[in-house]
């Protein structure tokens, strides 16, 4: 088989699908692997680095042509013009929120499988990219907060007198959650979290963080692949009155709650922002989604009441090199379900393929994206 690497060529956008490691091990296999020149470059990976690992540098058309191609993202027009029919396409695709995009995808005859679709099983784990990326995201939320701070995260005591720790708030309890809340506790901070999740109290206190009780019932995320699930008005109004002092008294709040294929559920209203001391900092990773403080813009910076609300989209690419090494072992995971020696085989059978694929064979498969598509919803 042919496996392409395209270029990203998304604003901002500096990850590469596959390292040079993974691509060692596809050669070895037997597989041929063609790279896009400076696929790599902004990850740290060369070409030279590619061509040592068995590769060969290409230009766009050779990589997007491949009979299988991993990209970060979804591809770009001149990548979908180069897609060959019967082909598999496998990225950050985006199924749940833009479903728009995939019935011209589904006419060049290619095989789709998202990230973003894959089961979160057992078995999946290694194939897991938004957990990966999610780490990566949660660990650059606390530096990004600690470097926008006027105050230093750990507790010092000097000859100027002793300086207090931060308080750092994090809201939502899942990959990112819990990776922020490990980094600010090692950069010395007091930190605190909630999640409308059940099993995730254990999981704070466990990282030696505070966990924030809310007189609501308790989710049980366990039907729901892990994930949370939006709320009724009358919890959503308990939540947020529960939330309103630790968010007043927090230096830092680092909010990741997220709800796949739905907007960002609101944790931090506009009076929320306004009762926090002046000089703090709301790092919001739900901006994508809409984000989970009422006041965010996605890739902005905003400052309200002397509060700054950042909202970025891709942490995970200011940390490309680590980042890009987990996204290509995920990515090498989930290609082994369908690379044989005979060739591709695109297994319905297998949970994890019939789950993650959107399109095939000319049409939009995936339940939930055809559903979107017909305007039913999730």
């Amino acid at each position: 088989m042919i496996i392409g690497i395209p270029k990203t060529t998304e604003a901002g956008e500096h990850r590469v699908s596959l390292t040079p490691d993974v691509v060692a091990r596809l050669t070895k296999e037997g597989h041929e692997v063609v790279v896009q020149s400076g696929a790599g470059t902004a990850a740290g990976f060369v070409d030279e680095a590619y061509e040592g690992s068995g590769a060969s540098i290409g230009d766009a058309a050779r990589a997007w042509s491949a009979d299988v191609v991993c990209s970060v993202s979804f591809p770009s027009e001149e990548g979908a013009s180069h897609l060959k029919r019967g082909a598999v396409v496998l990225g950050m695709l985006q199924p749940l929120d833009e479903p728009g995009r995939f019935p011209a995808l589904a006419s060049t005859g290619v095989t789709s499988i998202a990230f973003e679709a894959v089961p979160r099983t057992t078995r999946a784990q290694s194939m897991d990219v938004l957990s990966s990326q999610a780490t990566v995201a949660g660990y650059q939320a606390v530096l990004m907060a600690a470097d926008r701070l006027d105050k230093f995260f750990p507790m010092l005591t000097t000859a100027a007198g002793t300086i207090a720790p931060s308080k750092v708030l994090v809201l939502g309890a899942g990959v990112a959650g819990l990776m922020a809340i490990a980094t600010a506790r090692r950069l010395g901070a007091i930190v605190s979290a909630f999640d409308v999740r059940a099993e995730a109290a254990e999981q704070v206190q466990s990282l030696g963080a505070r966990f924030v009780s809310v007189e609501m019932e308790q989710q049980d995320s366990s039907a729901t692949g892990g994930y949370a699930k939006e709320v009724a008005e009358e919890t959503q109004a308990k939540i947020l009155a529960g939330l309103a002092k630790p968010v007043a008294e927090a230096d830092v709040v680092i909010s990741t709650a997220q709800i796949p294929g739905r907007p960002a559920p609101l944790l931090i209203t506009r009076q929320m922002v306004e009762s926090m001391r002046p000089g703090a900092i709301i790092i919001d990773l739900a901006a994508p989604t809409g984000g989970n403080c009422e006041l965010t813009r996605a890739d902005e910076s905003i400052v309200h009441s002397n509060v700054t609300i950042e909202g970025p989209t891709n942490l995970p690419s200011m940390a490309a090199g680590d980042a890009s090494r987990m996204f290509g072992r995920n990515a090498l995971a989930l290609m082994k379900l369908f690379l044989t020696e005979e060739g591709l085989n695109i297994d319905f059978d297998d949970d994890i393929i019939e789950g993650s694929v959107i399109t095939h064979g000319g049409a939009v498969v995936h339940p939930r994206v055809k559903a979107l598509l017909d305007g039913g919803g999730n």
